[in-house]
């Protein structure tokens, strides 16, 4: 497959000695899954990516959190957005941690589980804490968008779930702010006001008429137009 993300390889290399930080290219490897082969981000060009790593397979926490990921696994298809999970285990782990979720919930989990016996990802995604573990990865999510830029990071530890209703409000909002060129204020969900840009320039300011205050400025987006323009046609 042609290498799509070959303007970014100096970067990488840069910095392949430190955790990827918001606004870096998303590191690049080849891994065995789940699915079969990828090599990333190449196979995923074009799209969003919810990576998101656990610490071993078979543990409660990691667990509950398939199932959630799994029973939204189609709104995020809707937002052309892919889920990637990694774990320090091999394929017969994978596979044997799959088929009990699914006679355990009747979920039957579709997205790929990539295996790193080796730890070779995880370390180079930062995902591995040494003062928590140094076999285990720690709970971390990326969102990488279409370009294969890591947009946000979340990381979690061990006893606390991570809530995909979050994780999927943060898509939405990159998307939404990417689309319609505007930022998105806290606890914002879709349909409620969105913000606009301060003024960069005089000319700008006077375009606000003097709104108050001009550097906090809101807009109305409907939840209607935000999905038509990031839902997968």
């Amino acid at each position: 497959m042609t290498d799509l993300f070959a303007s970014h390889t100096n970067t990488d290399r840069q910095n392949q000695d430190r955790m990827p930080l918001i606004g870096d290219f998303a590191p690049n490897f080849r891994a065995t899954t789940t699915n079969g082969d990828i090599i990333f981000p190449d196979d995923f060009a074009g799209k969003w990516v919810v990576f998101f790593s656990h610490p071993s397979d078979f543990t409660p926490v990691c667990t509950s959190e398939f199932i959630v990921f799994q029973e939204t696994y189609d709104e995020f298809k809707k937002m052309n957005t892919e889920l990637l999970g990694l774990s320090i285990g091999s394929i017969p782990s994978h596979l044997a941690w799959i088929r009990a979720i699914q006679e355990i919930s009747n979920v039957k989990i579709t997205f790929p589980v990539i295996a790193d016996v080796n730890m070779s990802i995880a370390k180079k995604y930062g995902m591995v804490a040494p003062a928590v573990s140094n076999t285990m990865a720690v709970r971390a999510v990326f969102i990488i968008d279409p370009s294969g830029t890591i947009r946000a990071i979340l990381y979690y530890p061990a006893i606390l779930g991570r809530c995909i209703d979050e994780i999927k409000r943060a898509v939405i909002g990159l998307q939404t702010a990417d689309k319609f060129g505007i930022a998105i204020p806290a606890d914002w969900t879709p349909g409620r006001d969105v913000l606009v840009s301060a003024p960069a320039t005089t000319e700008e300011l006077r375009k606000t008429n003097n709104q108050r205050p001009w550097f906090l400025a809101y807009k109305k987006l409907p939840e209607s137009e935000i999905y038509a323009k990031i839902y997968k046609k």
